[in-house]
């Protein structure tokens, strides 16, 4: 798995390639946590290059809703593939996490 992680604004967007699963949750987990404080509340994950979520991947993920929760953050998906998506809705979790198209619509939606 590989993240390449940016800011624009106020707004920090984590692009996820490969597969995130129990070897690579860790990974995303020390790169996105520790950015999540009162002065960075607005995450936009691309999913466009992720293959692959298993349990451990999602786990790291609500980690960060329950933190951004903290401080009314809020955290975006976008340009999630079909599969993917269906884990998501297989979970229960697309209430705690909205999916958009692409990251114009997420940025959209960040800002609202």
């Amino acid at each position: 798995m590989q993240v390449k992680i940016e800011k624009i604004e106020n707004i920090y967007i984590f692009s996820i390639e490969g597969n995130l699963d129990s070897n690579t949750a860790g990974d995303l987990e020390k790169k996105l946590i520790p950015v999540i404080d009162p002065n960075n509340t607005r995450f936009i994950l691309d999913f466009s290059e992720l293959n692959y979520i298993s349990s451990a991947g999602l786990r790291v993920l609500l980690s960060a809703a329950k933190k951004l929760n903290q401080f009314r953050g809020k955290l975006i998906l976008c340009s999630v593939k079909k599969d993917i998506k269906e884990v998501f809705e297989i979970a229960g979790l697309l209430p705690i996490f909205p999916i958009v198209d692409d990251p114009e619509a997420a940025a959209q939606k960040i800002l609202q």
